[in-house]
């Protein structure tokens, strides 16, 4: 049984270790595993794999995949992988959401308190050398209190549970955002399906976006929903940045229709240097490393493995891809 790893980025954490291929092999001699730094021998490597770890393969690749039972992504975002070919195949995707759930969850929490504690403008002060007390307490809004404050989270899946648990936690009210509200979800006091969406916006002091690329989501956040925010309601995007229409996001922050964003995500990245984004003052710009921690490839390891002995054991996988619905 062969297994083919393809993971090419410029980013080197991205990449899969060389330890990460090299531990399968001893912990799994029975699977032949092929790591691949480059896409160079993918259509050559792939007619004969069982299994693939990748997120980008094309249709013309998927279709020379004569043996291709499953894919895994090490990715939670599978749109670049979801080719009409592959949509009409047999094979079974699965994703590392509860890899990066929690971490980016943790991102979007750090984002909230340095949203509600005023930290970006604080900072700015000391490169100033300024003590800004008086500053930042007469500016609007006033430094605040997660504690009794509204968090939205739109998306319950492996951000937002974990989210949800950690505001919670805090004392936060939350309001949850998702395709099915009949289900409950530890945390949430109160879930809304995808036709009350503007009423969960407006309640919510904090909006967290913690959704996948479909097309239904794609500029979700349009003029008319960034108008449903309260004037001193912060809006975080931790999902990706498509969800956002950014020429209307721009405006309605130099219009200061609400507090203000923490995007660690955008619709084209790295974020241009022309993007108005990087000036406007009510906006904190993180260049998506919410997912990223030391302990990254050692958690995509014992999921990834976890996963495997119940592929080679004839046992449901865990994480599997609703390919129809595009996560």
């Amino acid at each position: 049984m062969k297994l083919l790893i393809v993971l090419h980025h410029r980013f080197e954490l991205w990449q899969a270790p060389e330890w990460f291929a090299a531990r399968l092999r001893r912990e799994f001699p029975q699977l032949q595993v092929v790591h691949l730094s480059e896409y160079e021998r993918v259509n050559q490597e792939i007619a004969d794999a069982d299994i693939a770890i990748s997120w980008s393969l094309r249709g013309e690749q998927i279709q020379a995949a004569g043996k291709l039972q499953w894919i895994h992504s090490t990715a939670t975002a599978i749109h670049a992988l979801m080719s009409p070919e592959l949509r009409a195949s047999n094979i079974v995707v699965t994703n590392a959401r509860d890899v990066h759930g929690p971490v980016v969850a943790e991102h979007a929490m750090a984002l909230a308190f340095a949203l509600a504690k005023r930290l970006p403008q604080a900072m700015q002060y000391q490169g100033e050398k300024h003590w800004a007390q008086a500053d930042l307490w007469s500016a609007r809004p006033r430094p605040r209190e997660l504690n009794g404050a509204t968090m939205t989270i739109v998306g319950l899946g492996g951000i937002g549970r974990p989210l949800a648990k950690m505001a919670a936690s805090l004392g936060m009210r939350v309001v949850g955002v998702r395709q099915h509200p009949e289900r409950s979800c530890e945390g949430v006091d109160v879930i809304y399906g995808p036709g009350e969406l503007d009423r969960a916006l407006g309640e919510g002091d904090f909006v967290v976006l913690a959704l996948p690329v479909t097309a239904g989501t794609h500029r979700l956040m349009n003029a008319a929903r960034l108008a449903c925010l309260k004037p001193d309601a912060y809006l975080i995007n931790v999902g990706r940045g498509v969800l956002i229409d950014e020429e209307a996001l721009v405006q309605a922050l130099r219009a200061h229709s609400f507090a203000g964003a923490a995007l660690d995500v955008t619709s084209e990245e790295p974020l241009p240097p022309a993007s108005p984004l990087w000036e406007i003052e009510n906006v904190l710009i993180t260049p998506h490393i919410a997912g990223l921690t030391d302990k990254m490839w050692e958690r995509h390891y014992v999921a990834f493995t976890e996963n495997l002995r119940r592929f080679l054991d004839g046992k449901p996988l865990l994480w599997v891809v609703q390919k129809e619905k595009g996560y």
